[in-house]
């Protein structure tokens, strides 16, 4: 190979201000240890580069003439690291200005779309500008390439990828438009809409069927710039922002599925936790190096406010890219959420010991993001042909004493931190030329040697050394007691033959030639050598547990055959209560009930002296609902579903569990007119989100009358959104149920409208395929919305709370509608004035079939008591009490054919009471759903006695770690809203 003259540096736009450069920078990196890619190792090897790029890697390279040859030997060359998620070099994100009060509409002026979160106009390359100081940051980290994008909005616009040298903008850029970003965050955008996750799932799917129908509109009346570029990006690769909890990684997905696209996801590093749900999405992901520190625990009730889930989250947090790895989900690891990027090698290293192996490691932050973003062919490898792109480092990578020495970018060089000098330690023959000769040793540490001339055992008076490259200068005195009798010597260092040779000079000042020969090596190092920290026993940490809580289980609970013999069972069908009787439940269902049963293949519960029933249902319950219980920033949120948010992690399952229920209707709030859809789940403790919800379930939805949705209590500030009055309700529903209808028949015409996933819902209660749960107190307002509905003709399914509903039970008697009722609440606002504690018993004797339910998460644990008051309060009996809670809500949610009784062919939904259960001396002793028992209270007692020990042990660790110097940080008190797990102290 010859070097020609380069015209290269003439192919360019731009004038220069001077003699152009056309120099090509071919430089030959010989005597490393080459990693060509994450799993090709190379000895002694040798890398060419040219002209900013590779021309060759390996053993065999001919370095051509006129070359510049760095000898590293000894050192290792590395691809420079591909960082994916950054935001280098473009504008700070800043709040926008609001008014002050509320914001229907988007500010942003131009002909973009209607949601000031939706940016995927945005241009990541036409906004970038190279930031020299803050590219430092990554280089000093092994980065040589970042994807740089806006982390702002919902939708979030292109990214670009850029390499980090320091050069003009248009020399940087690898790919211009690399990639197309979303996430689960409004960001900055000041307008209402959306104020809950559910409302911003609600509208990535409706934006999704809107670019949809404009993609295939021939005839455009409206342009929208947003919808042009969301159209124009979608064969980008798709980046999607799931940080708030692996949750989210599975809704992001669930997303992605409906519209057929597959999501790169970005995480938050504790996907450890649920694996198995995660590596099923066949999503890859950019995951975190942000391993938490360690809570500073010194005082004992500060440490209180320290949840379980987070102290094993300390501890598990480095396994993640090893869980990863094991389960063949592919990564790309990223430095985004770290305080000081210097940090992210220590923390690669760290992940290495808690069982991620090297290569895995280096290809999830070379290869992977490369492959990620389609830009492998010029990034992530040193192949020939790819930016010239790499790292040298003192050692192995994965050496916790590895430094990185240099970082060359587009095949300039960025020295991070000086190379170590040669090792010169040893023994020498130090000859001078006027017939004196000395032994010189050289000891110490390699970059700072100390010498010493061996006169005898007792005399070793120093000899100052002081070197740079192969430069040397000695000085010292043989005879101490001859303080005038120094001599200087100086010359060069010949390391292949290691002999030192040059000039120097006496005391007396004559000048002389020396010579230095090593006849030995350095001593061996007898310094005790420190315990090997490669690697941490794994089998010495906390469990996974699932969910990942004090009260979690170490695997999965899965159906019991079991035969509950001769207690009082309570069967809510015509058989009545019955005494001395067996239960047997086998796959899931109750498949027998009777005396004296037998099963061979059943574990066998006695129950004398207690109580079987059928499983507690609440037909309004907010618990288990993720980033907000309402969407209530506009009139109507018909659009948004509780089901898109269900939180399988919140720790008031496993305690309503406690309190024998065993479903829940998940209602949005009653924040206005029209709100969410429902969720229907089971009380399935430990499962997956979609696991939970009650499988075939109808549709319902949450409407809500008074003073909520005209916002009578919300402030002076509140004073913008439609409706303000209870007219203006009642022409909410008027004015929706028109566009439904009118909606309905476009869709039975021959055009195709725009699908609006608002107006569905509201259609399906037209056609009777969606129920509505009505959030009520007034009688005046009840009557209102029976009015609507029979104009509409649609069927109203239940009023909850209903605390007038005394006054009206004959015609809700009438038009067929259920009453579901708090059990003695009242005095909390002007229009609960009415409210009475005989409510439910009335309505009950009336014929209006009736629930107790909670509305709290408190009460959710109690319901039986609630329903016991009605025994008090107007004299029901224990059957009649009892369905408040079980039968009457299962008829409410449809779901009596399935549950709500003890009968045979029924889910194996079913409690083992302690006591009568409408006694407040019954405590619940076991809880079955479909057969699997999410509760029993003597395990609930070993969990207790475990939390307590578990939680000493790593109390102890983290003080432990303290002590050793490592950082802590300081416990917080959690609020009332804090959604995380845990809070079992």
């Amino acid at each position: 190979m010859s070097l020609q003259a380069s015209t290269h540096a003439q192919e360019t736009t731009f004038h220069r201000n001077g003699p152009d450069d056309y120099r090509e920078g071919v430089h030959a990196f010989t005597n490393a240890t080459i990693y060509k890619n994450y799993n090709t190792k190379v000895e002694h090897a040798t890398l060419l580069i040219k002209d900013g790029k590779v021309v060759d890697a390996g053993a065999n390279v001919t370095i051509p003439k006129g070359a510049i040859v760095h000898d590293l030997k000894g050192k290792f060359i590395y691809p420079s690291f591909i960082d994916i998620y950054s935001s280098y070099g473009l504008p700070e994100v800043k709040k926008q200005g609001g008014n002050g009060g509320p914001q229907m509409e988007t500010n942003v002026k131009g002909a973009y779309g209607w949601n000031q979160a939706l940016h995927p106009d945005y241009s990541a390359i036409k906004n970038f500008i190279a930031d020299d100081k803050k590219a430092d940051d990554w280089r000093k980290a092994g980065f040589g390439t970042v994807l740089t994008h806006m982390k702002d909005g919902i939708a979030r616009g292109t990214g670009a990828v850029v390499t980090l040298a320091n050069d003009k903008e248009n020399n940087l850029v690898v790919k211009a438009d690399a990639s197309a970003h979303y996430s689960f965050s409004k960001g900055t955008s000041t307008q209402d809409y959306p104020e809950s996750l559910m409302g911003v799932i609600a509208l990535l799917r409706q934006t999704y069927y809107d670019a949809e129908w404009y993609k295939n509109l021939k005839d455009k009346k409206e342009y929208n710039l947003s919808l042009e570029a969301w159209n124009n990006t979608q064969s980008l690769p798709q980046i999607f922002d799931a940080v708030h909890d692996w949750q989210c990684i599975l809704r992001a997905d669930k997303i992605a599925k409906e519209f057929g696209v597959q999501y790169i996801i970005k995480s938050d590093g504790k996907e450890y936790q649920r694996v198995d749900e995660i590596k099923n999405t066949k999503a890859r992901l950019i995951t975190s190096l942000n391993f938490p520190k360690a809570y500073d625990v010194e005082d004992p009730y500060k440490a209180l406010w320290v949840s379980l889930e987070e102290m094993k989250n300390w501890e598990l947090a480095p396994t993640n890219p090893a869980a990863l790895t094991k389960a063949g989900i592919e990564f790309s690891l990223t430095p985004s959420d770290l305080e000081k990027k210097e940090d992210f090698l220590p923390n690669l290293r760290k992940a290495v010991k808690y069982g991620l192996d090297s290569a895995t490691a280096l290809k999830s932050i070379t290869y992977n993001p490369a492959l990620f973003l389609k830009v492998e062919d010029k990034v992530g490898s040193l192949e020939a042909g790819k930016l010239a792109n790499f790292i040298i480092t003192s050692k192995s990578l994965f050496d916790d004493k590895c430094e990185v020495n240099e970082n060359w970018i587009q095949g300039k060089r960025y020295e991070i931190k000086a190379f170590e000098p040669k090792d010169i330690r040893g023994t020498y023959k130090l000859d001078l030329s006027n017939n004196l000769s000395y032994t010189l040793k050289v000891a110490g540490d390699v970059a700072a040697p100390k010498g010493s001339i061996v006169i005898s055992d007792s005399s070793k008076p120093e000899a100052k050394l002081t070197y740079k490259g192969s430069d040397i200068t000695i000085s010292f005195n043989p005879e101490k007691k001859k303080e005038l009798n120094k001599i200087f010597l100086t010359g060069i260092i010949d390391f292949d033959a290691k002999t030192w040779q040059g000039k120097g000079q006496l005391a007396a000042g004559d000048w002389i030639t020396w010579t230095a020969t090593q006849t030995k090596g350095p001593d061996a190092d007898t310094t005790k050598p420190k315990k090997d920290s490669t690697t941490v026993d794994l089998t010495k940490l906390s469990k996974v547990v699932y969910p990942f809580s004090g009260y979690g289980n170490e695997t999965i609970p899965s159906p019991e055959n079991v035969l509950i013999k001769n207690g009082t069972v309570w069967t809510n069908e015509a058989e009545g209560n019955l005494n001395n009787t067996d239960v047997i439940i086998r796959n899931g269902k109750i498949s027998a009930v009777g005396k004296g049963l037998s099963c061979a293949e059943c574990k066998t519960i006695d129950a004398t002296g207690k109580y079987v029933t059928s499983g507690i249902i609440d037909e309004h319950s907010h618990i288990a609902i993720g980033f907000g219980v309402n969407e209530g920033s506009e009139a109507s949120s018909a659009e948004v579903r509780i089901g898109d948010v269900v939180n399988a992690l919140d720790i008031d399952i496993y305690r309503q569990l406690s309190g024998g229920v065993t479903a829940s209707q998940l209602l949005h709030g009653s924040a206005n007119p029209i709100g969410g859809q429902s969720g229907l789940v089971k009380l399935r403790w430990g499962f997956a989100p979609e696991k939970m919800k009650i499988e075939g379930a109808d549709g319902f939805i949450k409407f809500a009358l008074g003073e909520n949705v005209k916002q009578s209590n919300w402030g002076d500030r509140s004073v913008v959104r439609y409706p303000q009055t209870r007219m203006g309700v009642e022409q909410t529903y008027y004015n929706y149920f028109t566009k439904a209808r009118e909606y309905g028949k476009a869709l039975s015409s021959k055009t195709t409208p725009r699908k609006d996933l608002e107006l569905d819902a509201l259609l399906e209660i037209l056609k009777g395929k969606r129920f509505i749960t009505c959030h009520s107190y007034v009688q005046s307002e009840i009557n209102m919305l029976m009015h609507v509905s029979d104009t509409f003709g649609f069927k109203i399914n239940t009023f909850t709370h209903i605390l007038e509903g005394y006054k009206v039970a004959d015609k809700m008697k009438a038009h067929g509608i259920y009453a579901s009722t708090f059990a003695d609440w009242w005095a909390y606002k002007y229009e609960v004035i009415d409210a009475i504690p005989y409510n439910a018993a009335i309505l009950t004797k009336v014929g209006v079939i009736t629930a107790v339910n909670s509305d709290d998460a408190e009460m959710g644990r109690r319901l039986n008591q609630e329903a016991a008051k009605t025994i008090k309060y107007g004299g029901l009996s224990e059957v009649e009490a009892w369905k408040l809670c079980t039968l009457n809500p299962a008829r409410m949610l449809h779901l009596d054919g399935h549950m709500g009784s003890i009968k045979t062919g029924k889910d194996a939904d079913v409690v083992v009471w302690s006591d009568n259960p409408l006694s407040v001396y019954a405590r619940v002793e076991q809880t079955f759903v479909d057969g699997i028992r999410f509760y029993d209270s003597q395990l609930d007692a070993q969990k207790r006695d475990d939390i307590r020990k578990e939680r000493a042990r790593l109390v102890q660790k983290m003080l432990d770690d303290k002590t050793a110097g490592a950082a802590t940080q300081a416990p917080a008190p959690k609020g009332k809203n804090d959604i995380r797990i845990g809070d079992e102290n």
